[in-house]
């Protein structure tokens, strides 16, 4: 068992608290925006062995089948398949998208031969891997996610009685089903994010005015807040295309390949597959690609599904939230005094976020883990034991 030193990114859109409430640290004054949990390699986790800190992806690269197991590696490749975080958010995300495994491939091998460096700002492609993700939330947690049908998408606009709205709602004013459906959404995204500079800040400004004078309780209320924080960003106009979805604590959303989505406030666990490719489609000043952003959203209309989690009944105590791909697998354990078992056949990291847990390996070492400290476990094949007293762990590992 490792306990891990992990990073903290402090995107502009982060919390100023937070992540150090959850880390138990004084705020710096900065925000602060993911706690990055594994072994990508724009911010591997350290761990130490004895002979001080080292990179987890340099641990894993010196012995894939030795820390991964032999399944997960025959599996998934001689790397650690996901990525772990928690995400504090105290202003929106930018709007994006993450492409299938293909189109990563090839995104990826189109910007080397470019000859793009990997932390060019134009750059979309940083890696050769899909980024399905699951978010599950520690308290009220809100966020944009797919797309709304688009007669709705067209109502909500409409009732902003903003003209430079009306080519959009004229687009999106089809049968809400089907391939007329996804070629609206299409269109009205694509109508937005190529409309000439001076039409889009005149439409921004109209509808940025509009949203601050509608209903604050209303469908609207959302979409104000997010023109509030960015009055000059087509992603305000984008925005109103996608369904608001509200979470409340222990409640997740898995995001497939395509999605439109942006998380707007509160702190959430996020896992997913270990990349960061990134299309966006507004609330940013970086780069917006939008030909291959129009390749890689997928156009289904359709309320997003809340993932609630489900007993596992091989593991007493374990609440898995499933999910519809093996490369990442989450779960979450409410300790109560009751000591629980958790096979170690696959590669894991454990977190913390209330209260103490206790990790007792089959050779009885014991780590003790406070809130917001995490643990990677190598595929030992033998079990560990949990225990703790009003306590929640978080569990990330594969299935194979």
């Amino acid at each position: 068992m490792d306990r891990l030193v992990n990073t903290v990114r402090p995107y502009a859109w982060g919390s100023l608290t937070a992540l150090p409430e959850l880390l138990g640290q004084e705020p710096t004054g900065e925000p602060q925006a993911e706690l990055w949990m594994g072994a990508h390699p724009g911010d591997p986790s350290r761990a130490d062995r004895g002979e001080g800190p080292r990179r987890l992806d340099e641990l894993i690269a010196a012995d894939p089948e030795g820390e991964l197991g032999a399944a997960s590696t025959a599996r998934f490749g001689p790397s650690l398949p996901f990525l772990f975080k928690v995400l504090a958010a105290g202003l929106p995300l930018s709007i994006q998208a993450h492409p299938t495994l293909d189109q990563a491939r090839a995104g990826f091998a189109a910007e080397n031969a470019l000859g793009l460096p990997l932390d060019a700002p134009e750059r979309s492609y940083r890696d050769a891997n899909h980024k399905p993700e699951m978010v599950c939330a520690l308290g009220e947690f809100e966020g944009l996610c797919g797309f709304r049908r688009p007669a709705e998408a067209a109502a909500l606009m409409a009732a902003l009685a903003v003209p430079g709205l009306e080519p959009l709602i004229k687009l999106l004013s089809v049968e809400d089903t089907g391939d007329a459906a996804a070629e609206a959404l299409r269109g009205a995204l694509s109508a937005v994010l190529t409309m000439d500079d001076a039409t889009a800040e005149r439409t921004v400004r109209e509808t940025v005015a509009a949203l601050a004078v509608a209903a604050p309780d209303g469908e609207h209320a959302p979409y104000a807040k997010i023109a509030e924080d960015f009055p000059d960003d087509r992603g305000v106009i984008v925005g109103m295309l996608l369904n608001h979805v509200r979470l409340r604590a222990g409640e997740a959303l898995y995001l497939g390949a395509g999605v439109p989505h942006a998380y707007l406030s509160g702190v959430c666990v996020e896992l997913q597959a270990n990349s960061d490719n990134v299309l966006r489609a507004g609330l940013t000043p970086k780069h917006i690609d939008v030909p291959e952003l129009l390749k890689v959203v997928l156009f289904e209309p359709g309320a997003p599904e809340v993932v609630h989690p489900v007993r596992v009944e091989a593991t007493p105590g374990e609440q898995l939230y499933p999910v519809p791909i093996d490369e990442f697998r989450l779960s979450r354990f409410e300790l109560d005094g009751v000591e629980r078992e958790i096979d170690g056949r696959t590669p894991q990291i454990l977190l913390c976020t209330e209260g103490a847990v206790r990790l007792t390996a089959a050779d009885g070492a014991v780590l003790d883990l406070a809130r917001g400290q995490s643990a990677f476990l190598p595929a030992t094949g033998t079990a560990t034991r949990l225990s703790g007293t009003g306590s929640t762990l978080f569990r990330a590992t594969v299935t194979v």
